[in-house]
Formats: C-alpha cells, structure tokens, sequence
C-alpha cells in the first residue's frame, strides 16, 4: 500500500471524529452568579455552548478530510503536513489543562470568550493562508484556542445545571453535539473542500461561532474566579516536551532517525517532559497532582487512552490520504465513506455502559480493544482495489465500535473511584493522555510510515495500520495485566464496576 500522491503529495487527519472523546470537567466555583445581561432562557445558553463544543470538533473532523487538497494546493511535502497536523495537536493537549485552571481562576464565562476569540481569528488566518508557515501558525492558534474553549464551556455547563439529575441530561446533550460533530464533520469537510477548496473548511464555522459566543455571553451569567494560581512553568514544560518529540519524529521520516535535527528534538522533548515531572512535584497547585498515579485503574486508564488516542489520530490522519491515493476516491466519496466509522462510534459509546455492567468494566475494556485490533487488522491487510468495498465496510464498522467502546470505558475506568472533587481533574487527564497520544503518534507513526516508503512524497499505508494495530495490542496487554493485578489484589476488583 506505499503510493505516491495524485498530486505529489500525499494528505491528513487530526483529532480525532470521535471527540465525542471525554472532554475535560474542571471544577467549578458556583457562587450566586451575577445578573445576565439579558433575560434569555438557559436552554440558549446551552445551546450556544453547544454550538462552540460542536464547531471545534467539526472543524477537526472537516480538516482531516481536506488534507490531500491542503498538501497539493501548499506544495507541501508529507512530512511538513504531519506538522499542520500535529502543531494543532500539541498545542491543544499541552495547554489543556491550564485551560481548564483558568477557567477556575478567572472565570468560565471570560474565559470561554477569550478562546473563542482566539480559535476563530486562527481559523480564518488558516483560511488565508498562503503557504505552509502561515497554516502551521493559524493552527497553532487554533489549538490555544480549543485548550481554552472546551473546559470553560463544560464549567458553563454544570454551572448552569447544578443538581446531579439535571447534569445528567446537560452531559448527554453534551456527548450527543460531540458525536454529531464529528459525524458532520465527515460529510462537510470532502463536500465543502470539493465545492470550495480546502480553505472553506476552516472559514465557513467562523460566523456560527460568532453567533454562539455572543449567544453564551448575553445569556449565561458571570461566575466569579476562585483566587489561585497558574502552574504556568508545568504547562510551558509539558507543552515544550510534547513539541520536542513531535518534531524529533517528523523530522525522523525526512533525515533519518539518527540525524542530529532527529536527535536534538527527541533529546529536548524527553528533558522537557523530565524537567515537568519535576515542576510538578515541587508545584503548590499542580496541573497534574502525581499522586493520583498511585491507584492502579488510574494509571491503567490513562495508558490505554494514550494509546487509543495515539492510534484513532494517527487513523484519521492517513485514512483520507488512503482513501484518495489509494483507492482513488474523492474527498467527497472519502467522507461519505467514513460516515459508518463515526455512526459506530456514538453506538459504541452508547452501548459501553450496558457492556461495562454486563461484564464487569475490567473486562469491558480489553473486550472493546480486541474489537478495534480486528478492525485494524482488517483494515490493514484490505486489498488495494479502488472505490469503497464490503471488506473496507466491515473493517469500518468493527474499528467505530471499538473506538466508542474503548474511549467511554477507559473514562469510567479512570474516575470510578473519584471524590466528587477530583472528577475535574481525573477526566480532564484522561482525555490530555488521549490528546497527547494523538500529538505523538501522528508524528510517530508518520516518521515510520514515509520512512519504510523510501521515496520523496510516499507513505507506506500498510505499515502505518499495522502500527496502529500495533498501539493497540500493547493497549490490550495494559489492561489484560491490570485484571490480572486485580485478581492478585482480590477477587472482587476484577468485576469492579
């Protein structure tokens, strides 16, 4: 499955159709708000607070599907366009949780405008752009931007729902605006790329989201800051880590693994990473309290949702190129084509609960790993005929259950056991371990992929969906070893659920 571009180039993916992923639930100081500047009903604030979560996450899905055209319409290489891929990534999930203390701190209501206001202008900077430089810095705003948005916006939302059943329906709407994002997103971004170009995908969300911030800002009350700090050095550290080693891997797939680019980025991304660990042992107010990795479906948790995340971005980064390089679709047949993929996984989703309580969530999770390997496999060793095929149907079906069963029991698994007061801060680590995997395996797994293809502008699809399969595998083995530490601990734990 190596191949060259139709157009010398190849194309992309980046977070993730299924952010219907967890988003991050930081705590909320919920003080007798303020009068709203206006007398809307909270249902359109909530709604306006939806709008923002599903244009960050449809734009995501829209960006994958116009890879391929971005990369020949920017003359860019496949390396440079892991890079506009991974600059959004690596922002988002380094700067995350900071996102989430800010809006603590500051207050939700200020902060949410302040990210929309810097995701949108980086959007439409990224719809003007006029070479790589230009895209791969509006994305970088892009995902500044998402960091800040989506905590404050979920503050929002539990402030304006404040008793547990009400939270309840609020965090079912929630994930229904996430899926149906990234299920329209998959639609638009081949339709709107193949009737506008590829900038429409990044300029047509800008005036929806104007029209949501001004909705949430007029009707959802100010919720003051609680007084506090920022564990700024730990974002810029773990943020200056992740680039580090997404840079050392992209760079790996142009100049080889040994080249002194390669080394330097691999070399500073690991210090980094050392010197946050350090930070965040000293740190009065931690962005990621390490004592929480002392509890074993913790640490299971977030190494399986590294994992997942590391394989469901890198999936959408090079399922597009396959797509289209490969099997000669066009964007707009590759996102029809994907529409099953994001259809399983909101079934998937909903159906984690009922297997979870079925089984016991410590088996529910390797269950759900052992449904995406298939589909990876499946996947991987697809023959190359050209159009959409039954085989390509099934292998797509199996990897949307898996992803939506895998991501939801992963969630459950890492805040079971939470005090009320540490399910911001659990939640919201969980779903930074799924963003940072996505940064580092995208750049990974592409360092590996066009390196095996050996030729300027190639990529060996094959070998990038066997490591996928590969990501998982070592994920399946995480949490086969976590039950049998369960077993060791007591009978009872395994079926803990």
């Amino acid at each position: 499955m190596t191949t060259r571009s139709r157009h010398g180039s190849a194309h992309q993916h980046d977070p993730n159709p299924s952010s219907s992923d967890a988003l991050p639930a930081p705590s909320v100081n919920i003080d007798p708000p303020t009068p709203p500047l206006s007398r809307l009903p909270r249902g359109v604030a909530m709604a306006g607070l939806a709008t923002a979560a599903f244009l960050v996450i449809l734009d995501a899905a829209m960006v994958n599907l116009a890879g391929s055209t971005i990369r020949a319409g920017l003359e860019l290489t496949a390396a440079e366009l892991t890079v506009v891929v991974d600059s959004y990534l690596v922002a988002f999930a380094g700067l995350l949780l900071l996102g989430g203390r800010l809006a603590d701190v500051l207050g939700a209501r200020a902060m949410f405008s302040t990210g929309m206001t810097i995701y949108l202008v980086a959007s439409a900077c990224c719809g003007l752009a006029a070479n790589g430089a230009m895209l791969i810095a509006g994305r970088i705003g892009q995902g500044i931007g998402a960091a800040v948005v989506m905590p404050a916006a979920l503050s929002l939302v539990l402030a304006l729902y404040p008793s547990p059943a009400e939270r309840t329906r609020a965090m079912g709407i929630w994930g229904a605006v996430a899926g149906a994002g990234s299920l329209v997103g998959v639609f638009l971004g081949g339709t709107l790329t193949q009737l506008l170009g590829w900038q429409a995908v990044f300029v047509t969300p800008v005036p929806f989201g104007i029209i949501g911030a001004i909705v949430v800002w007029r009707s959802v009350p100010r919720i003051p800051g609680s007084p506090g700090q920022f564990d700024l050095l730990g974002a810029v550290t773990v943020t200056a880590g992740i680039s580090g080693l997404a840079l050392g891997m992209v760079s790996a797939s142009d100049a080889g693994w040994t080249a002194p680019a390669t080394v330097f980025g691999l070399a500073i991304g690991l210090v980094c990473l050392a010197v946050f660990v350090l930070v965040e042992q000293r740190s009065a107010r931690p962005l990621i309290p390490l004592g929480v990795f002392r509890r074993r479906p913790v640490v299971t948790a977030n190494l399986v949702m590294l994992l997942i995340g590391g394989t469901l971005t890198s999936l959408f980064f090079f399922l597009p190129q396959y797509q289209q390089d490969v099997l000669g679709m066009s964007p707009f047949e590759a996102g029809i084509a994907q529409i099953p993929v994001a259809v399983m996984i909101i079934a998937g989703s909903v159906a984690a609960p009922l297997l979870a309580k079925r089984v016991g969530l410590a088996r529910a999770l390797p269950v759900a790993l052992v449904v995406l390997l298939a589909g990876l496999l499946w996947l991987a060793t697809a023959p190359t005929t050209g159009g959409f095929s039954i085989g390509l149907l099934g292998a797509f079906l199996l990897i949307g259950t898996g992803l939506g069963l895998g991501t939801v029991n992963a969630v459950a698994m890492a805040v079971r056991n939470s005090a009320d007061s540490e399910t911001g801060l659990l939640s919201g680590l969980v779903n930074a371990a799924q963003q940072l995997g996505g940064a580092v395996g995208v750049a990974a797994l592409a360092g590996i992929a066009i390196g095996v293809a050996g030729t300027a502008g190639d990529i060996s699809f094959t070998t990038a969906f066997f490591g996928q399969a590969g990501l998982i595998l070592i994920a399946l083995a995480v949490s086969f070893i976590s039950i049998a530490r369960a077993r060791q601990a007591g009978p009872a734990a395994a079926g803990t659920h």
